[in-house]
């Protein structure tokens, strides 16, 4: 992406510490026009009418970009049986996203198998949140896309996948295995305590679950998964798998072209990742926590041995920031690296980022000002394309004789 007729710069982001790929520029000024960064300066630069922000000091981050989400879900139904409107839905995370810092998302749809009754996760739910997501598109101010996850030990939507795949209906893909007794799920009372309390199943479905499951992880068709994973690569997609927890797992998917390895769940198996040249996604939850839910890899232990590369929110978008910072204080990671977690590894992950993930000029001015000044550090302002899209009004000085930006 590059600037073509540079006319007069449309913002300036004043005196910020801005958290470039390798290093902090303190009293930073970056300059913002025709929504990509022109600049990024230690110098004066005059304002001459245009928009201007004092950032007093606070960080300026890239915007922040999630490449794994559930909370569409829960968005549309918090509660079960308590279904909202899914466009009102989406309009309202959106916002929620937004003040999280989160400037690109991937909304998570997954592909279960049609008899375990997944309340958002069959593949009829699924391709009508796909579709609304794409109609409803334009309106979002976070820059959105599909993470497209399938179960392997469902042999019911090969062909309905790759048709998504090749109409670009969706930007991310990962393959999951949800088999009681192994992965996530190593525990098979954890699986059972899971599904029956955040599914609301019958301790009976549950149990024909497990049965279904252990009989479909024996009949896995890896021909079928490996036309999907050449799809992908035919169609420019990444490709990621989900809770390895071996080093013969995480060599089988690389043998499909994955290249991010998402929430290992061992020692063994990130290791194996980081052997075979992929990146490694941990779940910001687990860092800002301490720990797994499941008792799996903790995500901290993981980043101080060098296994790794991105942060994302899983369920809690809130998350991003306060892990990043989090690794930060603890002296896990220098600040430009555990910032790199949430923006520019991602954005490497999925392929943009020759586009966004980095304060860098000629990129997308997608940017997250933040006070980290205070005990809990927060989001003051969040900028898509050098629009604002958020503002926690927090009183920034601003000269603006235009009328706002």
């Amino acid at each position: 992406m590059t600037i073509e007729n540079p006319s007069r710069p449309e913002l300036l982001i004043r005196n910020v510490r801005a958290v470039a790929p390798g290093d902090v520029l303190p009293e930073a000024t970056v300059v913002v026009e025709q929504g990509l960064i022109r600049e990024i300066t230690s110098r004066p630069v005059a304002a001459a009418g245009r928009a201007e922000i004092d950032g007093r000091g606070r960080l300026l981050l890239p915007g922040f970009i999630d490449i794994h989400s559930d909370v569409i879900e829960n968005a549309i139904q918090p509660r079960p049986g308590g279904r909202f409107p899914v466009d009102v839905a989406l309009h309202e995370l959106d916002k929620q996203l937004t003040a999280c810092g989160v400037t690109s998302i991937y909304h998570c749809l997954c592909f279960l198998h049609s008899d375990e009754n997944p309340p958002f996760r069959s593949a009829e739910m699924t391709n009508f949140l796909i579709r609304q997501i794409h109609d409803l598109k334009g309106g979002f101010s976070a820059r959105t896309h599909i993470h497209a996850r399938y179960e392997v030990t469902n042999d019911e939507a090969f062909a309905e996948v790759e048709g998504l795949i090749r109409r670009r209906l969706i930007h991310f893909f990962s393959i999951m295995d949800h088999t009681p007794g192994q992965g996530q799920f190593s525990d098979v009372g954890h699986f059972r305590d899971y599904y029956a309390k955040a599914r609301g199943l019958t301790q009976e479905h549950v149990a024909t679950l497990i049965e279904r499951r252990l009989e479909a992880s024996r009949q896995i068709d890896w021909a079928g998964l490996g036309r999907l994973a050449q799809t992908c690569r035919e169609n420019a997609i990444r490709m990621a798998s989900h809770d390895d927890d071996s080093s013969a797992k995480v060599e089988a998917v690389s043998r499909l072209g994955v290249t991010l390895a998402e929430f290992p769940v061992n020692l063994e198996a990130a290791r194996a990742a980081r052997r075979l040249g992929m990146l490694i996604s941990l779940g910001s939850p687990n860092v800002l926590r301490g720990a797994s839910l499941t008792g799996n890899l903790s995500g901290r232990e993981a980043l101080g041995a060098g296994l790794g590369d991105v942060l994302c929110s899983d369920y809690a978008p809130m998350s991003l920031l306060h892990a990043a910072l989090q690794v930060h204080r603890e002296g896990i990671l220098g600040l430009p690296a555990a910032v790199r977690l949430i923006t520019l590894n991602p954005a490497r992950a999925v392929g943009i980022d020759h586009l966004t993930g980095s304060i860098e000029a000629g990129k997308a001015a997608d940017l997250v000002l933040v006070d980290d000044r205070r005990k809990v550090p927060s989001v003051a302002r969040t900028f898509v394309a050098g629009r604002e899209v958020f503002s926690a009004g927090d009183g920034a000085e601003r000269g603006d004789p235009h009328g706002g930006i």
